[in-house]
Formats: C-alpha cells, sequence, structure tokens
C-alpha cells in the first residue's frame, strides 16, 4: 500500500486528486469534496503538503473533520469512503469522492453562504449560475424544445464572426434580462449547440462542433 499511495502522490495534484496538508476548518474539506462530488470524482490525500512530501495525521481529529464536513457543511450530504495507509512511518487518509448524481452539491463557506464547486485542473472554483442551472436541468431528464428568435439568432450570427462570447457580452447584444439569457444559453449548452469554456478570466461560450451538436436533451 505504501508503494500504491507514493505512486499517487509521484503524480501530483490534478483534476481528480488534492492534496491537504491538515484540515484546520472542515469548511475547507466540504469545498474540495463539492467540488469532486459535481465534476469527475476524486482523491484528497489529507497528511501531504503541496510539494508531495509526507506530513502525516492525528487520524481521530482528522475523522471527526471529514464527517463534520460531509454532514454538516455539505448540502446534500456527500458520501465519502475513508482508508487509512502508512508511508515514512506516518498515516495518511485518503478520502474518495464518487462523482455525484444529486448535482448540485453545495458547501457552506465561513459566511454561512451556500455555493456549488467544480473542479478545474487542480483548482476548485465557484460554479455560476449557468453552470447551477445547467445541473438541475440535467437531472430532470426532460426534453428541450428551442424556438429560434431574436436573442438567440443574435447569439448565433455573433458568434459566427466571433469566437467566444461572455454572458454580459450576450445580455448587451440581444438586449434581455438575465433570467431570459441564463434560459436560452442553459438551452443551447444541452443540446450541444454551445460549448462552455473556463479560464482564469471567467467563463465564455462558443459553437460547439458540428458533430457533436444534437438537437434534442441529454
Amino acid at each position: 500500500m505504501e508503494r500504491y499511495l507514493k505512486k499517487l502522490i509521484a503524480n501530483g495534484e490534478s483534476q481528480h486528486l488534492d492534496f491537504k496538508y491538515c484540515i484546520s476548518d472542515s469548511r475547507k474539506i466540504a469545498r474540495t469534496l463539492s467540488a469532486f462530488a459535481n465534476t469527475e470524482g476524486g482523491r484528497l490525500l489529507i497528511g501531504v503538503r503541496d510539494n508531495g512530501s509526507i506530513a502525516g495525521v492525528r487520524t481521530d481529529e482528522e475523522y471527526y473533520m471529514i464527517e463534520t464536513a460531509t454532514a454538516l457543511f455539505c448540502k446534500p450530504e456527500i458520501p465519502v469512503s475513508i482508508k487509512q495507509h502508512r508511508a515514512d512511518g506516518k498515516t495518511i487518509l485518503e478520502v474518495e469522492v464518487s462523482k455525484g448524481d444529486k448535482k448540485p452539491y453545495l458547501s457552506k463557506d465561513e459566511n454561512g453562504k451556500w455555493k456549488a464547486y467544480f473542479r478545474h485542473g487542480d483548482q476548485n472554483l465557484v460554479a455560476n449560475n449557468i453552470m447551477l442551472h445547467l445541473w438541475r436541468r440535467n437531472n430532470s431528464k426532460k426534453g428541450v424544445l428551442i424556438r429560434f428568435g431574436k436573442p438567440e439568432n443574435a447569439l448565433m450570427e455573433y458568434l459566427k464572426l466571433n469566437k467566444t462570447i461572455t454572458f454580459s457580452g450576450y445580455k448587451r447584444i440581444a438586449r434581455i434580462p438575465s433570467y431570459r439569457a441564463e434560459n436560452i444559453i442553459v438551452n443551447l449548452l444541452i443540446c450541444k449547440v454551445l460549448d462552455m469554456n473556463i479560464s482564469e478570466k471567467g467563463y465564455s461560450y462558443s459553437l460547439s462542433k458540428p458533430e457533436e451538436r444534437i438537437i434534442g436533451g441529454l
């Protein structure tokens, strides 16, 4: 098991792996659990520094902090699997989180606000309203019917001439309120007419490749 653990650590933090030196606040762990459950699942190694060196943990305290995170600071509660490993004479906890089927999974921050996170590379990012609506709509399993009016056509015409558009940019060219712009973009994402792009600058939207476009619900 020590060989398995060190091989896992050697790969470094990624979309599916996060290191935590220790747990000083259950809410910070809840954020990572939310991100993994809302994305593709992943593993959290507690007792490992960011550089991959092994620090070890006091297991009883860490178990309590993890249980507190899942039960009190995650909504809905996120089930986890916890394994204990030994490496270099120290104890490491491996917390495994599966991809959730009740998205969005929210975590409670220091100000008492509930936010949903997702995993992007080795980072936990806050989900925007469009992503939240997309998750909820996908959970409903209902079909999507799109009627192309002026706002939809304005978006298509803009993206024929420009690679991407931001949400605020779309509201501006379509001259529609936020709730309507969100609904249109979510419908087009569900039907794979649009792709969502995420970068350090934020969110933007672009036309999907023709072979990926499907008219209908997911």
